[in-house]
């Protein structure tokens, strides 16, 4: 496996293997805020297809609650692992592991992310990762179908948080096959 951040001819790819809810493409948008600096948008491959993502969000989650409560956090956020047969094989948690190291590396001292009330098996991994719970918060987005109709969505929410360390002794990303075999993480 290896984890790369995301590159302009990646987007098609992500789109054809890990496709968008609606009309518009949500890794086109994820790809747009990295080019802004807002973000870092990291993609997972495996065999030259792309099997996860996860974005960094440099300026934190937009929930009010959230940044009431700590507004110098960066979010992790859309962390994914398709197809779903790979889900617990370690690229989630690898993905986690990329987003902290590159987090420590722009000197942040915590790293946080949500998760939906309705998933305690992606709650028990984080609990496992060190992250503790912050708040209770509505995670809204939007998006517009095929048809052009848009949709509003609300998801209730726990965001979470990690103080990361200043190092560690451990390689940079492990899953639970072993170390990663690249990570490239260029343009940051």
């Amino acid at each position: 496996m290896e984890i790369t951040i995301c590159r302009a001819a990646d987007v098609a790819l992500l789109d054809r293997y890990i496709g968008s809810a609606g009309a518009t493409s949500f890794h086109a948008r994820r790809f747009a805020r990295q080019a802004t600096g807002q973000s870092t948008y990291l993609v997972a491959w495996t065999e030259g297809r792309p099997v996860g993502h996860a974005e960094i969000r440099w300026n934190g989650c937009a929930a009010p609650e959230v940044r009431a409560a700590r507004a110098d956090c960066p979010e992790v956020n859309g962390l994914g692992v398709w197809p779903g047969e790979l889900r617990s094989r370690g690229i989630g948690s690898a993905l986690i592991r990329a987003a902290e190291d590159l987090a420590r590396g722009r000197r942040r001292s915590v790293i946080g992310l949500g998760v939906a009330a309705d998933n305690p098996r992606a709650a028990a991994l984080y609990a496992r990762l060190g992250y503790r719970p912050l708040t209770a918060y509505v995670d809204r987005w939007s998006y517009e179908d095929a048809d052009g109709v848009a949709h509003e969505c609300a998801d209730p929410c726990t965001f979470l948080i990690k103080e990361l360390s200043a190092g560690s002794d451990r390689p940079a990303v492990q899953t639970s096959k072993g170390p990663v075999q690249q990570i490239r993480v260029s343009g940051e």
